[in-house]
């Protein structure tokens, strides 16, 4: 959980009576939003505890810009240096290396990305100084049984393109907005090949969301620059966005991804042989060109992706995946991040039909549900070639959920999520020590009483 300090707060600009204003409204809601988030639990199936399993203290690491950034031209969309989180290996791990790339959406207009140009998805200056190792990430066995002693980095996700974006690009007006996605994703890699990734036996990129979207963007680059007898493989979590319409019969996130592809020239970066067959941006969906990825690619996916279902508002997902310093951090972040998301966006809900359903599953009606299953079954058509790699792995429940390797709860521990009994944690296990073949597909909800489902009412 992203700690809210006191102390960013005195490190804020001097404001106008009006701003202090505007903070102070901020404060409220973060009281109010905090108040939700300890309650997010209570939509669980009764029958399971969710109370939060006991474990040691998670280690902190500390922020490191990236010192190879400048030469290379890979800056944050407000043009500072980007960075990430390192954590060095011991023991069996030494010659291990785990890449995470964070994630948060994307920015699609320049009023969009300027915005987030003014947050710590667009810039470094409001970067953690330390953030907490967690899920995949964690140091602690018990939370993280297979990788807990590998060399373990956090890539900062700053440019709104899922590091894909590409300075052709960029506009030349007084914006002054960066898109440098790939570069920045370039020059950490230089960076962390000469800290020992270079001599790497074992690897995985990982990422969330929009991070893992640049997983499997970026998986086969990752693979292609690490030794040859390594054992590199790709985990993609929450990262499999549908091409599919909303309620209402449009295509929200095929013109939203159109419009991030012209603007930030992302089209460089995307599958080849997809590109030169169809348009660009449908080349952003990984249904589109999964099966093109040479390196073996394990899928984490909500078959009810609540981002994909509801519209986005400040809520438990707020706090972990963007985590503000200063109360006017979290209002710019209320006041204009807006994502488009996938099946009821709020240009399809017009009466507000759905306004319960988005927030909570369990309070969707007969017609609702049979929606969410067509979109269940959506993915399972997307996946269903994938489904005959032999090399590739999957862990698909049934969960009103999103992004479930980052935070402990859900990775691995007492109350996790489990298919087959198995955490996600151990099925990843399985499938990259090659012990047994992982294709895990949860019934349709609401089957799975150990579903982390996550109530936003």
């Amino acid at each position: 959980m992203a700690i809210l300090r006191f102390s960013s707060l005195l490190r804020c600009r001097k404001w106008a009576k009006s701003d202090w204003l505007v903070a102070s409204i901020g404060c409220v809601l973060i009281v109010f939003f905090l108040s939700f988030f300890f309650d997010t639990t209570s939509d669980s199936v009764p029958s399971v505890d969710r109370s939060p399993p006991v474990a040691s203290p998670n280690v902190l690491v500390k922020l490191k810009l990236s010192s190879k950034a400048q030469e290379r031209g890979a800056f944050c969309l407000d043009g500072s240096l980007p960075g990430y989180h390192f954590h060095r290996g011991s023991g069996s791990g030494s010659n291990s290396w785990l890449l995470h790339l964070e994630g948060g959406g994307w920015c699609n207009t320049i009023a969009s990305c300027s915005a987030r140009a003014m947050t710590k998805l667009g810039s470094s200056k409001y970067f953690e100084d330390e953030v907490a190792f967690q899920g995949v990430l964690s140091s602690d066995p018990s939370q993280n049984p297979e990788f807990f002693n590998w060399n373990r980095v956090k890539i900062r996700y700053c440019d709104g393109a899922s590091f894909a974006g590409h300075p052709e690009a960029e506009f030349k007006n007084e914006t002054r907005l960066f898109f440098r996605g790939q570069l920045i994703w370039e020059a950490i890699m230089d960076e962390l090949l000469s800290m020992g990734m270079s001599d790497a036996k074992q690897a995985i990129l990982t990422g969330c969301s929009a991070g893992g979207l640049a997983t499997l963007i970026h998986c086969d680059y990752f693979r292609d620059h690490l030794p040859k007898d390594a054992a590199v493989k790709c985990v993609s979590d929450g990262g499999f966005f549908l091409n599919v319409p909303d309620v209402l019969g449009n295509p929200t996130m095929r013109s939203f991804y159109h419009d991030v592809v012209n603007l930030q020239g992302v089209n460089k970066s995307l599958d080849r042989s997809c590109v030169v067959k169809t348009e660009p941006s449908k080349c952003m969906f990984p249904q589109e060109f999964l099966n093109n990825i040479r390196t073996p690619v394990f899928l984490v996916n909500a078959a009810y992706d609540f981002w994909q279902v509801r519209v986005t508002k400040p809520s438990r997902r707020t706090f972990d995946l963007f985590p503000f310093d200063s109360c006017m951090m979290l209002y710019l972040y209320i006041a204009t991040f807006q994502i488009q998301n996938v099946l009821v966006p709020a240009s399809a809900d017009p009466d507000r039909s759905w306004a319960k359903c988005r927030l909570n599953i369990k309070e969707c009606d007969a017609a609702q549900m049979k929606v969410l299953h067509g979109f269940r079954s959506s993915l399972m058509d997307a996946i269903g070639k994938f489904h005959q790699n032999k090399v590739g792995g999957m862990f698909i429940d049934s969960c009103f959920s999103h992004c479930q390797t980052f935070m402990s709860m859900t990775w691995h521990s007492p109350t996790s999520t489990r298919i087959e009994n198995k955490t996600i944690a151990e099925s990843v296990g399985d499938w990259y020590f090659n012990r047994k073949p992982v294709k895990l597909i949860d019934c349709p909800y609401p089957c799975n009483p150990s579903c982390y489902n996550l109530n936003f009412t």
